[in-house]
This record gives structure tokens, sequence and C-alpha cells, in this order.
């Protein structure tokens, strides 16, 4: 069997778990991507299938295991890049169902959307990607883990499953942001009422750093960020794993909130 072969056995071994909502499991034996570089181009072959599948097209990316102490967790020492779909994408107050998925998380970021199509002759840094950023908006990712084992996570599979990105929901986008510090930034969970405090540098000491590492992940993959993504930069507080009936609004200082009902 060549290799590109491989890679789409193990593709449609991906999405058909995905279809039949089974339990997210570690891939081995043949199925096991060699490297990251394999494992991302099951990724890539995986994001086909759904776009020709009625996912829609891939409209953005999310950047995952964006704190030391995750990456450390799961085993790696870089973040994981991973698409977003049209299809999954909400605006704010966005209604979610449940059923749609096996087990729902909510992570809470800072998203960029590109202003224009970002140069692949460039090795950039949070400086040089920033003049890329036409809008910052609040957003919550939908987490899709398919009640995945976190004390036995694979990385490989992990990347290769599109990093478990069900979703997004995207509150209002602000223009005129370049005057906000983004290492420092309050921002502001109501999980039922309950409020939770952080920083929008809890995402690798900023989110465009996020953006940064995407960027030149992408470029080095041959497919440059184009204007109009939706980049999420990376959660700054733990996962929350939703129930029906549950609400929450994130809001991030001087930029806006974001609301998410489920049931």
């Amino acid at each position: 069997m060549s290799e590109e072969m491989r890679i789409e056995k193990i593709a449609k071994h991906l999405y058909q778990s995905h279809a039949s909502k089974s339990r997210f499991e570690n891939l081995s034996g043949d199925l096991a991507p060699g490297s990251v570089s394999d494992a991302y181009k099951v990724q890539e072959a995986l994001n086909r299938l759904w776009e020709q599948r009625g996912r829609g097209t891939v409209s953005g990316y999310k950047i995952a295991l964006t704190s030391k102490a995750i990456q450390e967790l799961v085993g790696v020492d870089k973040p994981v890049g991973a698409a977003v779909f049209s299809s999954t994408v909400h605006q704010s107050p966005a209604e979610i169902k449940l059923d749609q998925f096996v087990r729902l998380g909510l992570e809470f970021e800072l998203a960029f959307e590109i202003s224009e199509d970002i140069s692949k002759n460039t090795h950039y840094d949070a400086g040089s990607v920033s003049a890329f950023v036409g809008a910052i908006m609040p957003a919550f990712e939908l987490i899709e883990d398919r009640d995945a084992d976190y004390s036995n996570l694979d990385p490989m599979t992990l990347i290769a499953d599109n990093a478990w990105c069900g979703g997004v929901v995207l509150g209002p986008p602000k223009y005129d942001w370049q005057s906000i510090d983004l290492s420092s930034t309050p921002v502001d969970l109501s999980f039922n009422n309950n409020v939770e405090r952080a920083t929008t540098g809890d995402a690798m000491g900023n989110p465009l750093n996020s953006l940064a590492w995407l960027a030149n992940l992408l470029i080095e993959q041959g497919r440059p960020l184009k204007k109009g993504n939706i980049i999420l930069s990376g959660t700054t507080l733990a996962t929350k794993f939703a129930g029906r009936g549950d609400h929450a609004i994130y809001s991030i200082d001087g930029v806006g909130s974001v609301e998410v009902r489920v049931n």
C-alpha cells in the first residue's frame, strides 16, 4: 500500500468514526500516523472528505494546546492547528443542540479575522502578523472530543482528528482593536452565573503569538492564511463540558461578549 493510500485509509476510518458517533480512540497499528507531518496529512484528507460530504468549506482555523501545562499533559512541545468549517460557524447569541455532539465542550477564546492574504514568503512573529488582523472578537470554540480518555491521549491522533473542532460561536467584531494590549486584557466567563476570570495572555502569552505560530505552520504546509479566515487563538480558561440548559457568556474587556445556550 502506498503512503498516499494509507493516509486516505486513516482519514476514511476517522470520517466513519465521526459519522457513527463512536467514542474517540487512539489510532494504532497500520492506522497510526508515523509522524507529525503524516498526522497533518491525514487531517487534510479528513477535511477533504468533510468538504465533499456537506460540511462546507474551510473558513478558518483553530489553535489547540496553547498552554505548556496542557502540552506536557498530552506529550507535545508545541500547539496544534486544525480547520474550522463554514457550516459550523454560529453568530452570538447562539443555541447549540447537545444531541449533535457525543460530548460537547466549550472553550473561551479571542478570535481574529484576517484582512488580507498572508504572504507565503515570510516568517511571522506577533508584531508582523498583527498587520493582517482586520478585527478581533470574543468566541466560544465548540469541542467534540467524542468522550475521549484524557489520561491516554495520543497527540498524533488528536492532530489527525482535526483537534476535535466541532465549531465556533462568534461575538461581534471589533475593528479598532490596535490600542488593546492583548497580552493582559481581562476576560470574564459567566457559566450558569458562576464567574471565572483570566486574561487574553493565558493563550501563549499573547494570542498574537498563537496567530503567528499558525501562520508559519500553514505556510510550511503550503496553505497560507487567506483574507476572511477566522482564527481561534486558544482557550484562556479550562474547558467546560456542557449539559442541556447550560448558559455561558464570555466577555473580553474593551472587545465585547459572546453568548451561547445549550439545549
